[in-house]
């Protein structure tokens, strides 16, 4: 008789390891809590700037520094289906030097020719790679169709395992939609999102849950789909800890180029100024001058939240250098504001993916995701959503009704 459908079971003998254990508290039974992970991945280049699987699947390699403490990975990385090989793929020396295999089809990573799911998690990086754009200006990467591959796995086999999605779910609304359901369906862990939510933050702010805001601003740069995500992201985060919880958004509008400055300078806009000075002041290597002579290509997003709440994202490329947050607290003179990463120039590089590393690994020891996928599920949604309303004016988003509460304890990486 057929068996029915089943989660991984050895989970549930962890989940008293609690979801916020320290970056060490992993290795205390390294035996016990050793997973084997099939990667799923765009492609593979020995160069931080074009390969997340660089960042992420490296550091289940070598030592990593979460909150700047040496930490052994504690799973390991068995198998990798790689969907493009550029000149420069360092993939397949990879796998000669750690151990694992290359394999020609994403059934096969995760079944290791066993006719059968034989990991223990998946990790999905699908950043970067030689993949289209639409008209819209959204980089087509094949999230979904690698996703569904997973998830043709896991039926077939009448099993799941935790699933890590790097950044947003896909470029598109209905696909991220679909991505989530079946994580709902199958019941399996599903964790996503980028590394920014779980950088240090400067100066250091913790929002208490329950905290009443009455607008907010975020501040980015770079390409206005990848990093249009990271500037929602480092907002959200922090947003949904406000009273009453996430209800989900109503609106959205995207501007760009001169329209964001008339917008700012509107009657409609001005509330934003205040917050936008806030988190600029964050950070000492925004450069010095007139954003307006600066930011040559500004783009602006607008969100209308379900209760009321309302938040202007502004890209400044070419006058801010990182992502910065400022909210207005009811009740409170000056606003909660912060920049997100290290402003120290001896830092350590790329500490944010210490933190989302860490995340990753404690999902899969103990099945419970740190922070919430309908976080990333309506931050992806916004995004595609924006895209949609480019040059068209505002739009009615009712199918971002993504109701949930954040956890008490946010994990973010101190030092």
């Amino acid at each position: 008789m057929e068996q029915p459908f089943r989660t991984l079971q050895r989970r549930e003998l962890l989940a008293a390891a609690a979801s916020l254990l320290p970056a060490q508290a992993l290795k205390a039974d390294n035996k016990a809590l050793k997973r084997s992970i099939g990667a799923v991945i765009t492609m593979y280049v020995d160069d931080r700037l074009k390969s997340h699987a660089a960042v992420i699947c490296g550091r289940f390699f070598a030592p990593y520094y979460p909150d700047n403490r040496r930490t052994e990975p504690s799973h390991r990385i068995v198998s990798m289906y790689v969907d493009q090989f550029p000149p420069n793929d360092v993939s397949r020396g990879l796998s000669q030097e750690h151990g694992f295999k290359i394999v020609p089809s994403i059934a096969g990573a995760l079944t290791l020719g066993t006719g059968k799911l034989a990991v223990d998690a998946v990790l999905l990086v699908g950043e970067h790679g030689d993949y289209p754009r639409n008209e819209k200006g959204q980089k087509l990467y094949p999230r979904y169709r690698l996703f569904r591959e997973v998830v043709e796995v896991f039926r077939s086999s009448r099993r799941a395992v935790p699933v890590f999605c790097d950044k947003h779910l896909s470029y598109s609304w209905s696909e991220a939609k679909q991505m989530y359901d079946w994580s709902r369906e199958l019941k399996f862990p599903l964790m996503a999102g980028s590394s920014i939510p779980l950088t240090v933050r400067r100066p250091e702010i913790e929002v208490p849950l329950g905290t009443v805001f009455e607008s907010a601003v975020s501040v980015g740069m770079g390409d206005i789909d990848a990093y249009g995500f990271h500037t929602l992201e480092s907002m959200q985060c922090l947003l949904e800890r406000r009273a009453g919880g996430e209800k989900g958004i109503a609106a959205v509008e995207f501007i760009e180029g001169d329209a964001v400055w008339k917008w700012r300078d509107s009657e409609a806009g001005r509330w934003s100024v205040p917050l936008l000075d806030a988190a600029l002041k964050t950070s000492p290597s925004t450069r010095p001058g007139r954003m307006e002579d600066n930011a040559k290509n500004p783009v602006l997003f607008l969100l209308e939240y379900v209760d009321g709440l309302r938040t202007a994202s502004y890209l400044l490329q070419g006058h801010a250098t990182n992502f910065l947050f400022a909210g207005k607290v009811k009740g409170r003179e000056t606003p909660m504001a912060c920049n997100f990463g290290f402003t120290e120039p001896e830092a350590r590089p790329l500490a944010h993916f210490d933190g989302l590393v860490h995340c990753i690994e404690q999902m899969f020891a103990t099945g419970k995701p740190l922070y919430p996928v309908e976080r990333t599920l309506l931050t992806t949604g916004a995004l595609s959503l924006l895209f949609e309303s480019r040059g068209k004016g505002r739009l009615s988003t009712p199918m971002l009704n993504v109701r949930y509460r954040a956890p008490k304890d946010a994990y973010y990486q101190r030092t």
